[in-house]
């Protein structure tokens, strides 16, 4: 008999620590830091650069630091023709995260330094990421509308020019404060599955598009960035405020997952969460809106009563998107425009830990099978 040598299996490698990070940590008991600072003390107070410049290099901008790579990022922005063109050329019925994932990897075709892997190199790379994932979303969803593709305006920062490049007419001061919050907010979360799929890949020291496109697939998944959409998907199958109840009900005696609650790490309420609903209550005041944004509170009020399990950033990330005019389609894309900054900033971490990931695993299959040539099966 062979012997298996068999070691513990941890299924989903929960609780497993698999990299020492400094850039953010996930408080189980309902607390997030980036980088040392809580985000309950940022939100509100700084932009999203700030917020990249701080994952990336691990410190807070100054105002010189701040505006040069406001300025990098904004020029950054404007795509490749030959990625338009391949925009252009794409099957309109396409899934935007499938577009996005194709559109990542090209990138690296038109990286003129791509065999520089010099951590100067990659923080550049980061930058025009950061900024090129955004302006790939939105040019799809223009080239998919029949609009023009618009360039962005010299005095917007990247969420406001994020989200006009992407609906076309400026933002007004509560859209513009609602997009920079979201964008903060989704900026980094811990190991999740996304960012250690991009660290998997950046640990064969493989290129920083690979690495990324690896992240944008994962976050593809409904068990991850996916959920978004479901809420919303969600929301759209209750008629009315009076039928939440009745309905969710019938989701947890169906034994069905409600999507947008319960997370895996925190055993309180998700900190994101509650920023996201402050947000979507700003945005919800038409009598539209503000019916889903009751229904919302409702759907909290039953899951949590029946279930004791509170709503994750997926929830109200929902609503506030919704409220913003974007087709619930985009919400992953949405998603993966903000934790780009995440990713890198794990990518680079990777690179300079310069250590393979490579798990074991436990086989389970048996051993000394009899072979058959193929002219006796």
């Amino acid at each position: 008999m062979v012997n298996s040598g068999e070691k513990v299996c941890i299924r989903g490698l929960r609780d497993v620590a698999a990299a020492e990070t400094r850039i953010s940590f996930v408080d189980p008991l309902g607390a997030l830091y980036y980088a040392g600072y809580n985000i309950d003390d940022l939100i509100g107070k700084v932009c999203y650069e700030e917020i990249f410049h701080l994952l990336i290099h691990n410190k807070l901008p100054n105002k010189t630091e701040l505006e040069a790579l406001k300025t990098d990022l904004r020029s950054e922005m404007k795509l490749p023709d030959p990625i338009l063109d391949s925009l252009r050329s794409t099957p309109k019925n396409c899934h935007p995260m499938e577009v996005l994932r194709t559109e990542v990897s090209r990138l690296g075709e038109y990286d003129e330094n791509r065999d520089d892997n010099s951590e100067q190199a990659n923080k550049k790379r980061a930058t025009m990421l950061a900024a090129k994932v955004p302006a790939i979303v939105a040019s799809f969803h223009r080239i998919r509308q029949n609009e023009k593709v618009l360039d962005p305006k010299e005095e917007y920062g990247l969420a406001e020019n994020f989200l006009y490049l992407f609906r076309g007419k400026p933002l007004d001061a509560e859209e513009k404060d609602a997009m920079e919050r979201y964008m903060i907010l989704h900026a980094d979360h811990g190991l999740n599955a996304s960012t250690f799929a991009a660290r998997v890949t950046a640990s064969t020291f493989s290129d920083m598009y690979s690495a990324v496109t690896s992240a944008v697939g994962t976050l593809k998944g409904k068990l991850h960035g996916g959920a978004s959409e479901r809420v919303m998907h969600m929301l759209s199958e209750v008629p009315h405020l009076d039928d939440v109840e009745e309905y969710i009900q019938g989701m947890l005696f169906d034994r069905k997952r409600v999507m947008g609650f319960g997370h895996r790490i925190y055993l309180a309420e998700d900190p994101r969460s509650k920023h996201l609903k402050k947000i979507s209550k700003a945005l919800c005041q038409n009598e539209h809106r503000a019916d889903l944004y009751a229904k919302c509170k409702k759907i909290q009020a039953v899951v949590h009563r029946e279930k004791k399990i509170y709503p994750n950033v997926d929830f109200y990330a929902a609503l506030v998107l919704n409220a913003l005019d974007i087709h619930s389609e985009f919400f992953t894309p949405f998603f993966a425009s903000s934790r780009i900054s995440g990713w890198t900033a794990h990518i680079l971490e990777q690179y300079a830990d310069a250590v393979l990931i490579r798990p074991t695993s436990n086989y389970v299959g048996v051993y000394e099978r009899n072979f058959v040539p193929i002219e006796e099966r």
